[in-house]
């Protein structure tokens, strides 16, 4: 059967044929060449079979990293740079953010690994691999590294469901480009930062007179002061607290007046306010080296403003550095120079609590290395019944304060007591009555004492 339907395919081609050769100049065949003929769109605007062609192409200029941006910070490889901002004046702390479509997990890996291989000192990392934040420094160079999972919200198209957030927050202690250059060749300084500056120069007054310049090495120039509200103070105290005004030690920042003549409101000593660490800080650096004011090896040395910061929270610009990266330096305050590694925040604004202030103090009543303490020891001796409540590191501070005697900053400060309360905050009269008598019993300094020393 298949025979025969050959012969009628055959004629059927022919007729086909014929009539597109004899209406070759016909309406119908130019209508049909059109419909076969290739899209012009097509030759212009070629396109992958298969591949959806996007109609809107993004003019939002690409985001570029700071000139400025350490080249040892490590950057995850498959992230983009999403935002930035700049450091301010306040904590010259710079952040940018990245975004990655990877598992926090495997960038968490990856920046362990940089840290370890690449020597950064590891002060903080993540509990787990899931998420949380690597605080690390190197050199003069603070990081923190925070890896943030979060779900997307109106995903587009073969676009994951979930992404990752990067916070890089770097800061670095680097030499202000606005001091002046010094010429080792002609131990001159350039006014305008040229190194080839030769020639004599007039004295900088304005390093002279620098509160925190490490050539001084001195906070700033004592001066004393009055206040108008010491009959708040309780009687036993009210002589003391008005000696350490006159040694300049009490330093209170004053409240600028609503007033444009530049003038401060009246002192308050507020002796009722809680005193802050770095207030107490600034106080003990200043009535310890005034109490020895004849006798340097007993001086706390401040800190210079180019000294590697011992704390994140604390730098080299801000004005109670010098002091209380002295304290860390002498090994009074726990920091990571003194081997705890926890002690990565100062907390400057946070309120004093007794067992700090006795923690910082005691050591130089005693001038000497504390005694073994545990509970039980603490226990016996002061007999208080919350000892379980104090910090293991304070215990030696408060047992070798028990063998000062009458001269104890405990009794003194807190009087008679079957309770310390290690965690209660301290108020400006108690950290100044803990402050007006340095030493063991009756070997110590006094401000009378001072007082006198600072007549002669």
């Amino acid at each position: 059967m298949i025979s025969f339907k050959r012969p009628a395919i055959f004629l059927s081609m022919a007729v086909l044929l014929s009539t597109l050769t004899a209406c070759a100049n016909g309406p119908a065949a130019k209508n049909l060449e059109q419909s076969l003929a290739a899209d012009a769109k097509l030759q212009s605007n070629p396109a992958v079979f298969g591949e959806t062609k996007n109609q809107e192409i993004s003019t939002a200029p690409k985001i570029q990293l700071p000139a400025d941006f350490p080249k040892e910070i490590p950057l995850y490889p498959n992230a983009s740079l999403e935002e930035i901002k700049p450091a301010n004046n306040s904590d010259n702390k710079s952040l940018t953010r990245w975004q990655s479509s990877d598992p926090s997990n495997f960038i968490a890996n990856f920046y362990r690994s940089e840290f370890q291989n690449k020597n950064w000192q590891v002060l903080q990392q993540p509990k787990d691999d899931l998420e949380g934040a690597f605080e690390v420094q190197r050199n003069d160079l603070l990081l923190k590294v925070e890896i943030k999972p979060k779900s997307v919200t109106n995903n587009a198209p073969n676009q994951p469901q979930t992404a990752t957030d990067i916070l890089i927050e770097y800061a670095a202690n680097s030499v202000d480009a606005t001091k002046p250059n010094i010429n080792t060749n002609s131990g001159t300084v350039s006014p305008s930062g040229d190194s080839q500056f030769i020639g004599p120069m007039l004295p900088d007054t304005n390093i002279a007179k620098s509160p925190n310049n490490a050539v001084n090495n001195e906070v700033e120039i004592l001066e004393p002061t009055e206040f108008n509200d010491l009959n708040k103070v309780p009687p036993e105290w009210r002589k003391q607290i008005e000696d350490l005004a006159k040694l300049g030690i009490l330093s209170i920042v004053s409240k600028p007046s609503n007033s444009d003549s530049g003038t401060t409101n009246n002192q308050e000593f507020a002796p009722d306010k809680i005193v802050t660490r770095r207030e107490y800080a600034r106080w003990l650096v200043a009535a310890n080296n005034v109490m020895y004011a004849n006798n340097p090896a007993k001086k706390i040395r401040l800190a210079s403003t180019s000294t590697q910061p011992a704390f994140r929270d604390i730098s080299a610009k801000d004005p109670d550095f010098p002091a209380i990266q002295g304290l860390a330096e002498a090994g009074l305050i726990p920091s990571n120079l003194s081997g705890d590694a926890t002690a990565v925040l100062f907390r400057p604004d946070a309120p004093l609590t007794r067992e700090n202030l006795l923690m910082w103090k005691v050591p130089l009543d005693t001038r000497q290395a504390l005694p073994n303490a545990n509970l039980e020891a603490v226990k016996q001796t002061w007999g208080f019944q919350d000892t379980e409540k104090i910090d293991p590191k304070a215990l030696r501070a408060i047992l070798a304060d028990f063998q000062n005697a009458e001269q104890s900053n405990i009794r003194r400060v807190f009087g008679y007591t079957t309770l310390f309360q290690p965690k209660k905050a301290v108020t400006r009269a108690e950290a100044a009555a803990a402050l007006s008598y340095f030493g063991l019993q009756n070997e110590g300094m006094s401000t009378t004492e001072a007082l006198k020393l600072k007549g002669e």
